[in-house]
């Protein structure tokens, strides 16, 4: 009897999350795959090992736990392959050792994670790679900052923390004319809201510490190239010999099955929160690309399919004011906004944003700029969190 594989038209986006990347009956009808904890491999004969003639060598390149994760990505994001490193910093900067040679110029976005930019400013830089950071506002203007030796565009939208939404079609297009490789830093959207490959981008890389785990108790990050770009990117993973767990890809895939019901929950929250926000008049603006006053808007109505939980307001303060303090006074009042780095899980965050490393873009000027990352509880319950800590912080 030969088993029903399912409807032949494309999948909702649930649907695809529910099934993407493994097949129950590959391993005798169990929901989810085996964990296989392995280093060595062993092969029957010694031709075999010889001439690597069998599906798994060693355990960094591969287990059947990890491979079900990449082809569940791979589904996802549209790509020709995927591989899994240890964490999202590592995806970025694994991305970049991949196409990137002494001499090379890289144009990075000014609004990129932190830590990539320290990457950029210390390893890139002593290897000999000429990074130039860009307005992630440019549009096609970015044309005006390519050079002869431009091998790479990285892109992030929306920006970490100030959210700015990058017109990515464009970009890819003057990007492509100059033979560079575009790269793009896809967390706050996942696949679920945002197909970078779909758009052109070459690379899509994400923090699976956030979404697709879902839990606050994984890290790892995600590469995934088209068919041009993925030989390059498999090779340089290679060499660099990083690998994903099978725990921690097995929790990733188990949190990829309900990450499309946790994002909409998070989008419809944290536009609430936000809505709320900008009716304050303690609150400066509101740094969120759902809301149609956020400049970019309607390049993420454009693009986008939703939003994701995370966010900044700034904070309004006397210029006279210790922002700082502010802030300070602000975070250490809340008590269902926890207080730490990351996002993507089931709690909401807050942190105080320090963006004294922007080289390019305006930042705000009137006040301090807070981070929210709106989590699964009740909306009503963390209003009045964040009323309260609007209290405290007006006493500064």
């Amino acid at each position: 009897m030969t088993r029903n594989n399912g409807p032949a038209d494309p999948l909702g986006p649930n649907t695809a999350l529910v099934r993407a990347g493994y097949d129950p009956f590959d391993y005798y009808g169990f929901v989810n795959p085996p964990k296989v904890h392995a280093s060595t491999v062993l092969f029957p004969d010694a031709q075999t090992m010889d001439r690597n003639g069998q599906k798994y060598t060693y355990a960094t390149r591969g287990t059947p736990t990890t491979d079900a994760l990449c082809d569940a990505i791979n589904e996802l994001e549209g790509a020709a392959g995927t591989v899994l490193v240890p964490s999202g910093l590592a995806a970025v900067t694994t991305a970049l050792l991949a196409y990137l040679s002494p001499g090379d110029h890289a144009l990075i976005v000014d609004s990129v994670y932190g830590n990539v930019r320290q990457f950029c400013d210390t390893m890139l830089s002593r290897f000999g790679v000429d990074v130039q950071y860009y307005d992630p506002m440019i549009g096609h203007d970015i044309e005006t900052l390519f050079k002869s030796n431009t091998k790479l565009v990285h892109t992030e939208a929306p920006g970490s923390n100030t959210f700015e939404i990058q017109d990515i079609p464009a970009i890819v297009e003057v990007a492509h004319r100059h033979d560079a490789v575009v790269t793009m830093d896809n967390t706050w959207a996942t696949p679920f809201f945002f197909r970078p490959l779909d758009a052109g981008v070459d690379v899509s890389i994400q923090a699976s510490t956030k979404y697709p785990a879902g839990h606050a108790d994984v890290l790892m990050g995600t590469i995934s190239a088209n068919a041009e770009h993925w030989r390059a990117l498999k090779r340089a993973n290679g060499a660099l010999g990083f690998c994903g767990t099978p725990d921690d890809a097995y929790q990733v895939l188990r949190g990829l099955r309900t990450m499309g019901v946790r994002l909409e929950r998070h989008q419809a929250s944290s536009l609430a929160v936000a809505k709320w926000l900008e009716g304050r008049s303690d609150v400066v603006r509101v740094l969120n690309p759902a809301l149609e006053s956020f400049p970019g808007h309607d390049l993420w109505q454009r693009d986008f399919k939703g939003a994701g939980g995370v966010f900044s307001f700034v904070l309004a303060a006397d210029q006279t004011e210790d922002f700082k303090l502010k802030a300070q006074r602000f975070l250490d009042e809340l008590s269902l906004f926890g207080l730490g780095y990351s996002w993507g899980g089931y709690q909401s965050l807050a942190l105080h944003v320090d963006l004294s490393d922007r080289r390019i873009a305006k930042v705000p000027v009137e006040g301090p700029l807070i981070r929210l990352q709106i989590g699964l509880e009740d909306i009503e319950d963390l209003i009045a969190d964040l009323e309260r800590a609007f209290a405290a912080s007006s006493t500064v």
